[in-house]
């Protein structure tokens, strides 16, 4: 098996998605990308040079016997200006999966091998015009749902977590040439390495950075990696037609039928600019349906993995026993509570808060999914009670996981040198081993320590062609 690190062969893909549609792009990185090109491109207007950056009109042929494949736009561009600094080109064909497999077939048969999955950006990473973390962000920044998700991937690509991992780095190494001076001069009259200063420095200029990262990872993430939100309560009080309001779309089968639905369904949203993953679940209630029963069980379950859980009641009707158990099921976790069917009358809204306060709760909204009444309140309930339970602020700047990880370790190090530096006679050897792995832990965030099974990890997350 080739090794995943080996970049000294030209590879290609198909860098759009497979369908219909106006364009398809098959992208080819490496030292044989403009003699691919030359021996499966006819430009319109003959030549025997292409000048780099520029777009060239012609056809795609089968060069054993010159049969044209596709009508096309091609650009070849020379390194080092180029996303992955080696010699690219891309071929702007029509989109359609014959087209375009046609052209890739004819491009790896000319001297290309398949790229794997990100590759094309391992190769960035590996010839330097992008960091570790700027790597990540560019497949954040595909798989953005909302917009503050984008800016927050657009923020680290742009270097932003780049640059205060290096100012970090930079501080810790200035400390490290005073510590490793005593080390080296130990009989110096003057004191190279003063212990107070020193521990100042860490607690007063490094340690609030690494924390401040650390907490935007935890404000951050939903903004980033979404919220799960579940819609709970029994059957018939308006599930299904809160998560199609919700969504936009007719999704969960309405019906006046109880036990419509048996499953849960989930799909995605955004909620005032938070990506939602929405849940309607089975209406809980008692029955001998061996299928609705599962649903019901199931839907238990997602209660656990909620972030927050809309608990359903029916104003058109008085509340009722199975009310009351379906909110023992919900109360301790995160919920808000929603009286639905305001609009219908008579109703019995009073009853319903009389009885909501003996049960503990004084906070209620009143919708009508059906007249589209307080959704729109409903929303920005929803985000009030997610942002303030896990933090309204939304940073510059948020480290993903494996990142957030390397800062732990860097602070555990950093943590470790100032017990040593507070002893009576600190030794100088220790202090460095410390300072050393944090420094380690913030070079592994950039990608400067690395290692191949790491890399490989990473990029297999990313599409092939990008």
């Amino acid at each position: 098996m080739r090794p995943k690190l080996y970049t000294e062969d030209t590879i290609a893909a198909i860098a759009t998605p497979p369908g219909k549609g106006a364009i398809g792009v098959i992208k080819i990185s490496g030292d044989l990308s403009l003699s691919i090109l030359k021996k499966i491109f006819r430009p319109f207007r003959p030549r025997s040079e292409f000048e780099s950056h520029k777009l060239y009109y012609g056809f795609i042929v089968d060069p054993r016997d010159e049969k044209v494949i596709d009508e096309v736009l091609v650009v070849y561009m020379k390194k080092p200006k180029t996303y992955t600094r080696e010699d690219v080109v891309e071929i702007y064909a029509h989109s359609g999966y014959y087209i375009l497999r046609k052209i890739l077939e004819l491009v790896l048969m000319a001297g290309a091998r398949p790229a794997e999955p990100g590759e094309f950006t391992l190769r960035a990473y590996l010839n330097g015009r992008i960091d570790l973390s700027q790597a990540e962000a560019i497949q954040e920044l595909v798989s953005a749902k909302t917009e503050t998700a984008l800016n927050l991937a657009l923020n680290t690509l742009l270097g932003k977590l780049s640059n205060k991992i290096n100012a970090l780095k930079n501080d810790l190494l200035e400390i490290l040439v005073l510590v490793e001076s005593a080390i080296d001069f130990p009989e110096e009259d003057i004191e190279i390495m003063e212990p107070e200063k020193l521990s100042q420095k860490i607690k007063e200029k490094i340690l609030p950075v690494i924390e401040e990262l650390i907490k935007n990872y935890e404000e951050g993430k939903i903004y980033k990696e979404g919220i799960s939100l579940v819609i709970a309560g029994k059957p018939n009080v308006g599930k299904s037609s809160l998560m199609n309001a919700l969504l936009k779309e007719e999704r969960a089968i309405v019906t006046p039928i109880p036990g419509t639905t048996r499953d849960f369904l989930e799909e995605e949203a955004t909620i005032e600019g938070l990506p939602v993953k929405l849940i309607d679940t089975a209406g809980l209630r008692e029955t001998e349906d061996i299928v609705e029963k599962i649903g019901v069980e199931r839907a238990k379950k997602k209660f656990k993995e909620a972030d927050l859980i809309l608990f359903l009641v029916d104003v058109s009707e008085h509340p009722s026993s199975e009310d009351y158990k379906i909110y023992q099921e919900v109360k301790n976790f995160s919920h808000l509570v929603i009286l639905n069917k305001i609009d219908i009358q008579p109703n019995h809204i009073k009853e319903w808060k009389e009885v909501l306060l003996k049960w503990g709760i004084d906070e209620v909204l009143e919708i009508s999914v059906k007249e589209n009444i307080n959704l729109d309140k409903l929303c920005k309930k929803i985000f009030e009670k997610i942002t303030s339970e896990k933090g309204a602020h939304v940073p510059e700047v948020v480290p993903n996981l494996r990142q957030k990880i390397a800062l732990e370790n860097a602070k555990e190090y950093l943590l470790n040198a100032l017990r040593e530096l507070e002893k009576k006679d600190p030794l100088p050897e220790l202090i460095a081993i410390e300072i050393r792995s944090a420094i380690s832990s913030l070079s592994e965030i950039i990608g400067e320590v690395t290692t191949e099974d790491l890399l490989t990890q990473i990029f297999s997350t990313f599409c092939i062609g990008k």
